[in-house]
């Protein structure tokens, strides 16, 4: 253990900030396995991916948390990986025993996990050799139910806690939006290869200016049954092992056979 009590140190920290129902609820879920501390965004930053804060100042604001057994929660300018971060060298002063991160307000399955800054700060820590888990909920409502999350968040931070993770690898947890009696239970999955085709919603301003709001549909041609997106639809929740390490493994063989000299 990272300290004098028994029991572990846990860094909860999000995308949609320190406001959003998502990290009070899994906080509420920590708080019975651990000492629970709260680095969050002052304000939504979803889809900012592994984002840093570099060309603008840092900021952080201790606060209060409306939850009771939190020990400190902080609000800070920068990205959830910036909140990680932080949270190491400037808040802790030490490594947490564990990270989680959500629940966030909509899906993480699938490519959503290269934009999700939900993931980006469990990601963070895996590369801070801190075990690590994401939550994400298939609801963006902002007041989107998270009742039925709560046994499996719980069942798996302990699993995690008791087993560790392998080093340089996080989870990426996502629960379909469905009641309690309707989850079938979790299934540890590959990663679908599902992706966006973009599409950009052209407008002008009142002064005459052009803008644009980013759309899209999700194109999910991977039809296997061993992907988080057969999860979610088939009413399961996902749990994908998930690493930083990019590395096309496949695709040295080929690249060696290349007149490279």
């Amino acid at each position: 253990m990272s300290n004098s009590s028994d029991r572990p140190l846990i860094l909860v920290t999000n995308d949609d900030g320190i406001e959003a129902n998502g990290i009070q609820h899994l906080a509420a879920c920590m708080l019975p396995l651990g000492r629970v501390v709260v680095v969050a965004p002052d304000r939504a930053q979803s889809g900012m991916g592994h984002a840093v804060t570099i060309n603008d100042v840092l900021t952080m604001e201790k606060r209060s948390f409306p939850l009771e057994g939190v020990e400190q929660a902080w609000q800070t300018s920068g990205t959830p990986v910036d909140c990680v971060k932080l949270a190491i060298y400037e808040i802790l002063g030490q490594k947490p025993d564990l990270l989680v991160s959500g629940v966030n307000h909509g899906s993480n399955a699938s490519i959503n996990v290269i934009y999700s800054g939900t993931m980006s700060a469990a990601v963070e820590g895996a590369v801070e050799g801190i075990p690590s888990i994401g939550f994400s909920l298939l609801d963006h409502s902002s007041n989107a139910d998270f009742s039925a999350t709560t046994p499996f968040i719980s069942r798996i931070t302990q699993q995690v806690l008791e087993n560790g993770l392998p080093i340089g690898t996080c989870l990426n947890v996502n629960f379909p939006k469905l009641v309690a009696e309707s989850i079938k239970g979790m299934k540890v999955c590959r990663q679908s290869a599902g992706h966006w085709d973009d599409a950009f919603d052209k407008r002008t301003s009142p002064s005459g200016s052009t803008y644009y709001w980013m759309t899209g549909n999700f194109n999910n041609p991977d039809q296997g049954e061993d992907t988080d997106e057969w999860a979610l639809r088939n009413g399961y929740v996902s749990i994908v092992p998930t690493q930083f390490d990019l590395t096309a493994h496949h695709a040295i063989s080929t690249l060696n056979q290349w007149d490279l000299k």
